[in-house]
């Protein structure tokens, strides 16, 4: 065995392979002086490996191209199929071809010799990407899709995490977090963390992106937590900063093309919320801190430097508002104090609105609250329904650090980080909200359909609760089958209704199916596919990033018809919803996989929505009982009886009997441990259950 020296890679060159090498030790590595550069040379081991080349008849095949792979190495076999090939340790796959033939991979060793490769006839088709025209059904036109309804988290393109320490540990994985949202002529343009530009909608289902990245790292995470505002034509944009970053506008913010108002931001801005009042008065909010408050001061239009005092306008209070708290559900007070970050504000009728977010992203009680003032810069007076933007249970759960916006129409919405936190805490998703204000002045939002489909922006609604479309899920804990399982979650994680769950295939390939049974007929009405990042290689934004697969539907589970057809689908969809025209009356879902962005075909739900035609609303729900803590009335047991083919109960509750605004979706309990509430304040508290049929009554009234 000889030693032998190639591949040399020089310091200047190929910085980026040399820092990508693994760490050599002294007689690993050879280096080189160049004339102008030094040249690091790995040291490895020399083999020869030989063999000969055949048909499947034993016959040699002369001129048989023998090569390994991920290497420039390679000869081609003489007169009687034989080859001889130096190798190293690291070669230890060789790659066979001859036209006509199918290409053969055959793994080798160093103590290989006289190595037989047998090479077939290329009788059978060679896989490829589809290239063809999607087909039309009666239930799904790619051209002709106009959708009333939404589903959460949002279907947008959420970014894959820059190569950073964030992902190094757990591997590539989307996320986007931190939004505000807002209406530029007749879309709303959304802003979040991490997406190197931003997404439009006209409807607020159907999303674009437009690149705006202003990176100056690759392992930057761009604008994180962003903050925008219009004036006119003009738009307006900074992101997060401890140290000053420009201030950017742009009258085409589409186009990319931003100029910049300000070099340098002064003040400390981090989680930035910019303000524009009906005055003409710009102020700015900001903070982030588990110890500090946050501070609004107002800012000069011209240089957006400082004009007035900068004023604490609202802290932290754990040890009277429950939903405040650290932890999963608030019940962690010894790890850290939570953190309040995520200003904005909103006016509306002459008051003013700041919003702002708590405990801590990476839990499923992350919430908004809002304090209001006369004044843009306060005092602002705790509201005592409070949180604002909550969502605790289901499918999507956490709902804080968001914006909220006023559409075309008048509808007001609330946009907001959902926790996932799988391979790292700052994996994130986005959730979309109806907003409202009762008689009162009170600003809320409701979740108790959050994760269901619900009607968009062409619908405009009275209250925020009328934007429910009315359909249920009917594919929670149903029966599944696959093509494969490279995983540590079974199958039935797809219908289990747990996002931090999931099921993978071995491959990415379309050979990969999955096929849910509702075990009887029902009337789907719309379907959500959720992916999720299994042995994806992606890092930061790429623009050839698409999904692409068919949905078949079946009485038997052997005779398919097809329902949705996304094979020439040309968009990033990880979390794709697909309202359907008409109700598809069907037993079995088949989805057939064609092509992932990066890694192996994944879900994280197959999510089935519409309604069962022979069962009725479930009964109303007896026995709720809310035992509240008397030694810390933050707390609460909150309890009830099941119902008879529930799959799983809304709980409500608010400040009075008719303000009922925050709702808890919970599946497979009959109880609920509640420590979000405020410690001063008297609370009522309704249940209603969730049918494959409809909803029930809600039931009577705690106090």
């Amino acid at each position: 065995m000889k030693i032998q020296i190639r591949r040399a890679i020089p310091t200047i060159a190929c910085a980026a392979a040399i820092a990508a090498m693994p760490a050599l030790a002294d007689d690993e590595i050879k280096v080189v002086k160049g004339q102008i550069s030094d040249y690091y040379i790995p040291v490895v081991k020399e083999h020869i490996i030989t063999g000969k080349v055949t048909d499947d008849t034993g016959r040699p095949i002369e001129g048989a191209t023998v090569m390994f792979f991920a290497s420039p190495i390679h000869c081609n076999t003489d007169a009687d199929g034989s080859f001889s090939l130096k190798a190293t340790d690291a070669d230890s796959m060789l790659y066979v071809h001859y036209p006509g033939m199918v290409l053969e991979n055959h793994p080798v060793g160093a103590d290989y010799t006289d190595v037989t490769v047998t090479l077939r006839p290329a009788d059978a088709p060679r896989l490829f990407l589809p290239r063809r025209k999607a087909v039309a059904t009666e239930w799904y036109d790619a051209d002709n899709y106009a959708p009333a309804t939404y589903c959460n988290p949002m279907n947008i393109s959420y970014n894959f995490e820059p190569y950073n320490n964030n992902s190094r540990a757990g591997g590539s994985f989307r996320s986007s977090a931190d939004p505000m949202a807002l209406m530029y002529g007749d879309e709303t343009f959304l802003f979040s963390t991490n997406q190197d530009g931003f997404h439009f909608s006209k409807n607020l289902t159907d999303w674009e992106f437009a690149r705006a990245s202003f990176k100056r790292r690759p392992a930057d995470d761009d604008q994180c937590a962003p903050a925008a505002f219009v004036s006119g034509d003009t738009l307006f944009y900074t992101g997060s900063t401890y140290e000053g970053l420009p201030v950017w506008y742009s009258t085409d913010p589409k186009s990319g093309k931003f100029r910049r108002a300000t070099d340098r931001n002064v003040l400390p801005s981090w989680d930035p919320c910019l303000f524009l009042d009906d005055d003409g008065k710009l102020y700015l909010y900001y903070g982030s801190s588990n110890e500090y408050p946050l501070k609004g001061v107002q800012l000069s239009r011209e240089d957006f430097y400082p004009e007035s005092r900068i004023v604490d306008v609202m802290a932290l209070h754990p040890d009277e508002h429950g939903w405040e708290r650290f932890g999963m559900n608030n019940d962690d007070e010894t790890t850290l104090p939570p953190f309040t970050e995520g200003a904005y504000m909103n006016k509306h009728n002459g008051r003013y609105y700041l919003q702002y977010g708590a405990p801590g992203t990476e839990f499923k009680v992350y919430a908004d609250g809002v304090y209001v003032a006369d004044n843009p810069l306060g005092p602002f007076t705790y509201q005592k329904h409070n949180p604002m933007s909550y969502k605790p249970g289901g499918f999507v759960q956490g709902s804080g650090h968001g914006g909220t916006f006023e559409d075309a129409a008048g509808n007001w919405w609330h946009v907001s980080t959902c926790m996932l936190s799988l391979k790292y805490k700052f994996e994130r998703r986005i959730g979309l909200y109806p907003v409202g204000f009762d008689s009162d002045g009170i600003m809320y939002s409701t979740a108790a359909f959050g994760d269901y489909p619900n009607f968009n922006a062409t619908n405009t609604t009275a209250r925020p609760e009328e934007r429910f479309a009315g359909w249920m899920l009917l594919s929670k804990g149903k029966p599944v089958q696959v093509s494969s399982t490279d995983s540590v979650f079974s199958p039935a994680a797809i219908t289990d209704e747990n996002m931090r769950t999931f099921w993978a295939a071995r491959t990415a390939g379309p050979d990969e199916w999955v096929v849910l049974d509702l075990e009887k007929p029902a009337d789907v009405r719309a379907l959500q596919i959720n992916y999720y990042d299994y042995n994806t290689t992606q890092h930061d934004r790429a623009d050839d990033l698409y999904h692409q697969y068919r949905i078949y539907a079946s009485d038997n589970g052997s005779d398919w018809t097809l329902v949705v057809d996304k094979s020439d689908n040309d968009k990033d969809v990880p979390h794709d919803y697909i309202e359907l025209r008409k109700p598809l009356r069907t037993r079995y879902l088949k989805l057939e996989n064609l092509h992932m962005p990066s890694g192996q075909f994944c879900l994280s739900g197959f999510r089935v929505f519409g309604l069962d035609p022979d069962a009725a609303d479930p009964a109303a729900v007896k026995g709720l009982k809310v035992n509240r803590d008397k030694a810390d009335p933050r707390n609460a047991m909150i309890s009830w009886q099941a119902v008879p083919g529930a799959y799983g109960y809304n709980i409500y509750y608010g400040i009075a009997p008719d303000k009922l605004y925050n709702a808890i979706t919970v599946y497979d309990a009959l109880d609920y441990d509640m420590r979000g509430l405020d410690r001063d304040t008297p609370y009522y508290f309704a249940i209603e259950a969730l049918g494959e049929g409809g909803v029930s009554p809600r039931s009577k009234t705690v106090k």
